[in-house]
């Protein structure tokens, strides 16, 4: 049994600004820079929820200068 089986907080799928996403507890304060995507549950719960909406982990920022560089180039 590992530490995770005993784990029974609560956590939040939270993002920032370059769309990268993590969670944090649900009872915690969000560092600067972050927001609530709108998930909560258990620490499996809110990593499956990442595995299904993060498919694409480049930043934002690279993301949009890709995307520009593509069609002028």
């Amino acid at each position: 049994m590992s530490a995770d089986d005993d784990d029974t907080r609560t956590y939040a799928v939270v993002v920032n600004d370059e769309e990268q996403f993590s969670i944090w507890w649900d009872d915690r304060e969000l560092p600067a820079g972050w927001r609530r995507e709108g998930t909560t549950g258990t620490r499996d719960e809110c990593l499956a929820r990442i595995d299904e909406v993060w498919t694409d982990m480049r930043p934002l920022s690279l993301r949009r200068w890709m995307d520009a560089n593509a069609a002028t180039g």
